[in-house]
This record gives C-alpha cells, sequence and structure tokens, in this order.
C-alpha cells in the first residue's frame, strides 16, 4: 500500500509512526544492550587469558628452563687462543688447555684448465647420463656419498650449484686460471675404520667417481692423490691437551662435560679457564618472572573488583545520535566497568596462585620457599599479595647455588605439595585459562556454539532478528491503518465538497 503524508488529516504521519515505534522498540533495545554487554564480558576473558597465556610462557622459558639458571660467566687466560662458553653444564667448571693443531678441511685442485671453453657450455655429449659420485665425512664421523646423473642441459656453472647444494664439499670455478677446486664442508681427518656398505676401507676425506671429475674436470680420484700431486691437503683433526690429557677432535668446537671449547689458534702454550654463575642474568630472570606474576595479580584483582555502574547499560543507537564522542566515551567507560566484578573463577585463581607460591615445596630439598631467597609478599595486603624482592638475598642465594633455585621452581613430585613452585603455578594457570576457554572461547574462534557466552550471543542473534521483523511488520500496520484513515478523510471531504455545491 502506498503511503500517504497526511494531506487530509493534516497530521505528521512519519513523526506519528516513530512516536510509536520509538516505544515498540523498547525490547529490542534491551537485547542489543545485553548482547554488547555480553561481548564485552567476552573481550575482558579473552584479555585475561592472554595475559595467563603470557605469564605461563615466561615461566616456561624462564623459571622453567633449567638453561636459566646454568649460565655462566666464563674467564680465559688468552681469548685469543680459545673461547669457553656453557652449554649444559650444571657446575662450575675450569681447566687447562694447550692446543697442538687447529682441525682443517680437506681440498683438491684441478690439474690446469678443465675441458670446457666456458662455464655456461653444456656438458659435452660424451658425459650425458653418466653416474657421478662424491663422497665425504660427515660431522660425526660417518659417510656422506652424493650421486646424481649428468642431465642434456647441465653447463658447468648448474652442475657446480647442484654439487654445492647437495654434497658435501664446495665447489669454485675460477673463471681466469680455468681451474676447478673442491673444499670439504666438514673440517678432520678419516676416522680410523670408516667402511662403505660393501666393507672396502674409506681413505680420502674427499673421494670422486667418474671420468666427467678425471677426464672433464682433470680431478685427481681423491684429495690424497691430489697431496701426492702438490695439488691437495689431508683433512686433519685438531689436537690438544685438556687438563693433562691428549684428545684429538675433527672439529675447532666442540663439546666437553657440557662446556662448548672453540680453538682459534695453533701452538698455544697452556690456556686456563674458569666459570662462575651468571648472578645478574639468573637474577634478570626471576625479576621477570615476578614482574610478570604482579602484573597478572594486579590485573586481575582490578577487574573483579570493579564498580558496576548499573545505571549505565550499553548506549542504543538513538542514544548516540544525541551524544558527543566526548560523552560516549565516558558513558561506555563506566558501562564498560565491572564486566568480571567477584568473578569466582578468576578469584578462585588468586587464591589458588598465592597458596601454590607461598606453599613450601616438600621433600628434602635445601630451598623450600620463596621467602628463602629474598622474595616475599608486599606488606600492603589490597595489592592481593604481590611479590617483593630483597635483591642482596636473592643474589647470594644465586651465587651459593643456582640449581637450588631452580629445584624450588621445577622440581618434580608424585603430589602437589612436593611439586616446584612454577610447576604447581603453571597446572593453575592452564586449568583456569582451559575455564575461561569454555566459558569465552578464543581470539581465533569462530563459531559461537563452542563456548558459553558465544551461545549466549547466538540467542541474542536470533531474538534480534525476530524483533525486527515483528517491528517491520508492525511498522508497516501502523501505516496501513494511517494510510486508510486518510483515504477515508479524503472521501469524506470530497462527499462534503459535493453536498457543499450541492445545495449552494
Amino acid at each position: 500500500m502506498v503511503r500517504i503524508n497526511g494531506l487530509a488529516s493534516g497530521m505528521d504521519i512519519d513523526a506519528l509512526v516513530s512516536s510509536m515505534m520509538q516505544a515498540a522498540r523498547v525490547p529490542l533495545d534491551t537485547l542489543e544492550q545485553k548482547k554488547q554487554y555480553a561481548e564485552w564480558q567476552r573481550d575482558d576473558y579473552r584479555e585475561i587469558n592472554k595475559l595467563l597465556l603470557e605469564l605461563d610462557t615466561l615461566i616456561k622459558d624462564g623459571v622453567g628452563m633449567q638453561k636459566s639458571f646454568i649460565k655462566k660467566t666464563v674467564s680465559v687466560s688468552d681469548p685469543n687462543a680459545i673461547s669457553v662458553k656453557n652449554i649444559n653444564s650444571t657446575v662450575d667448571f675450569s681447566g687447562t688447555l694447550t692446543v697442538g693443531k687447529l682441525a682443517s678441511a680437506a681440498t683438491m685442485l684441478s690439474n690446469g684448465a678443465v675441458g670446457v671453453k666456458k662455464a655456461t657450455d653444456i656438458i659435452p655429449e660424451a658425459y650425458i647420463g653418466q653416474e657421478i659420485k662424491i663422497e665425504t665425512i660427515n660431522k660425526d664421523g660417518s659417510l656422506n656419498t652424493f650421486t646424481t646423473k649428468i642431465e642434456d642441459t647441465d653447463t658447468l656453472n648448474s652442475l657446480i650449484s647442484k654439487i654445492n647444494a647437495n654434497s658435501g664439499v664446495t665447489a669454485f670455478y675460477d673463471q681466469n686460471t680455468k681451474q676447478i677446486s673442491f673444499t670439504a664442508k666438514n673440517t678432520g681427518a678419516v676416522p680410523t675404520g670408516l667402511t662403505r656398505e660393501d666393507g672396502t676401507s674409506v681413505t680420502a676425506e674427499i673421494g670422486l667417481s667418474g671420468t666427467l671429475f678425471t677426464d672433464l674436470l682433470n680431478l685427481d680420484e681423491n684429495n690424497i692423490a691430489a697431496v701426492g700431486a702438490s695439488r691437495g691437503t689431508a683433512g686433519q683433526n685438531a689436537t690438544l691437551n685438556y687438563n693433562g690429557l691428549d684428545i684429538e677432535r675433527s672439529t675447532n668446537t666442540f663439546t666437553i662435560n657440557g662446556v662448548e671449547i672453540t680453538l682459534k689458534q695453533g701452538n698455544t702454550g697452556p690456556v686456563t679457564f674458569s666459570s662462575t654463575s651468571d648472578v645478574e642474568a639468573v637474577l634478570d630472570t626471576v625479576t621477570q618472572f615476578v614482574d610478570k606474576y604482579n602484573e597478572i595479580i594486579a590485573n586481575i584483582k582490578t577487574k573483579t573488583d570493579e564498580t558496576k555502574y548499573r545505571a549505565y547499560q550499553p548506549l542504543t543507537t538513538a542514544q548516540r545520535k544525541d551524544m558527543t564522542e566526548d560523552e560516549i566515551k565516558l558513558w561506555e567507560t563506566k558501562a564498560k566497568s565491572g564486566t568480571l566484578r567477584g568473578d569466582s573463577m578468576l578469584t578462585g585463581l588468586l587464591t589458588k596462585m598465592r597458596t601454590s607460591l607461598y606453599t613450601s615445596v616438600g621433600g628434602s630439598n635445601s630451598v623450600n620457599s620463596l621467602s628463602e631467597i629474598g622474595i616475599t609478599t608486599t606488606s600492603n595486603y589490597l595489592e592481593g599479595g604481590k611479590l617483593t624482592i630483597n635483591e642482596e638475598k636473592l643474589r647470594a642465594a644465586i651465587s651459593e647455588d643456582p640449581n637450588k633455585i631452580y629445584d624450588l621452581f621445577m622440581k618434580s613430585g608424585e603430589t602437589t605439595g612436593e611439586m616446584g613452585l612454577a610447576k604447581r603455578l603453571r597446572a593453575d594457570i592452564k586449568a583456569t585459562m582451559t575455564n575461561i576457554q569454555d566459558k569465552a572461547g578464543k581470539a581465533t574462534s569462530v563459531n559461537n556454539s563452542t563456548f558459553t557466552i558465544g551461545k549466549l550471543l547466538n540467542s541474542y542473534n536470533t531474538k534480534i532478528d525476530n524483533w525486527q521483523d515483528k517491528l517491520k511488520a508492525l511498522e508497516t500496520r501502523y501505516y496501513n491503518q494511517f494510510t486508510a484513515m486518510e483515504k477515508a478523510i479524503s472521501k469524506a471531504n470530497s462527499q462534503s465538497s459535493s453536498l457543499s455545491q450541492y445545495f449552494s
């Protein structure tokens, strides 16, 4: 039905319908406000979970890792000769080392120019389809065998690329001399007793098979033959004396008892080294944990203590139109307040976290509580159990034995009481994160039906859609009624005019 604008009645039909619809929209506005509030609550829960994940990750990668507590400051009498780094030694170490020879890699050089004019030329047809093989030694002392077939599109450049990418040697072609060289990627000599699968002995660090190498590239069959012709070098092991013991290593960097040693010079005199705990590094790890824990405590306490302003409901579209941006911002600050006030899941987590950290670790431990290493709660009970550090006491505990502090945080135990503090804390965090996800989902959740608030939002969406349909039908009915009235008035006016003319 075509809408009539009230010419017959003289009434503002649009204004009348709008006023009538405003009252009818109240239930819809209420639903939209409830939906908005649920979305705010969902987002606040997810923000808490984000912070909990940050704390859990910090524990896992910080106080939860033994390497965080075995960091060492190492002093070396001649740092130009060797370098020493702790890898996983849990105790301080020291030693004396004398370097004989450095480990070196095998090399070999072609006997004059190779048999191709340009490195970009296709390999001669006689070698197409030939299988070539390069034998080298892996870092662990095993045999590395690389094989490939020469293709009809191969050039010297493409062949070198294949060799460098897949074999145990680095090939280099000199454009000026037209010679090619091979250098083993790993240092060291052939291990004694190394054999191939057929039982034959391996006697060279680089071995070549295929006439392409010997005839076209003018290389010897192996680097030992090249050494005999003064065109190569043999791989060499590093030799050294470590604390009175003569040893060899195939590389210049190796690990002894969790300590990484790198040899820089050969033929050195005795070089001494020693370690002490890196107190500042361990202190920083523990401080980061305490700071993040305190941040979580403060954030959760703020959200659960937040005032809920019931008079400030989420704004409707109509209300927003009558307000400035600043007014909207101020209103929504109060409307969003208190979404997690008194939340039992979060207040329960605070209680569990405090209990986990303050309860002594059972068992035969030399350090059983945080207070023994200088970490206590703040004196202000309103802060919800934040931690504070006595750095002097913590430094002393680290200097004495950082492993005891690691055990305090990460000791394994059959019962919760015997478990380390950080292990307990992570269990509390993970359980709460799961509960929050069940209630508010994840930031990546796309299906509302998988979590409680999401189901509530789906319900609101359905009700909102239904109400919008009802309001459209109601608005149409109002306009139809006013249109019928206008037509009736117009008809009456027309009849009245006709009668007036009849009697005039």
